[in-house]
């Protein structure tokens, strides 16, 4: 088992009632969405590099990279957490 540090976080009201509706264990998902979003870093770094050498993504590559993404095409609709 990976070691653990307890903190303290602070989230709206509204969020941490929707949270325990989804899990019994908040730590968890949390520390899942965490993790996830640490992997989407190096990714989002390398979109932006991409972006700055050769300009913004077209609306047809954008629409074709959507396509190919399982889940959600609306941005920041859905997902488990993130």
């Amino acid at each position: 088992m990976a070691a653990t540090t307890r903190i303290t976080v602070t989230l709206p009201t509204e969020q941490v009632a929707e949270l325990k509706k989804l899990t019994d264990n908040v730590s968890g998902y949390v520390a899942e969405a965490v993790a996830r979003q640490i992997g989407h870093q190096p990714v989002a770094e390398e979109l932006r590099q991409y972006e700055e050498e050769h300009g913004a993504f077209t609306e047809e590559e954008l629409a074709a990279a959507h396509a190919r993404i399982p889940g959600p095409s609306e941005p920041g609709g859905g997902g488990a957490a993130a």
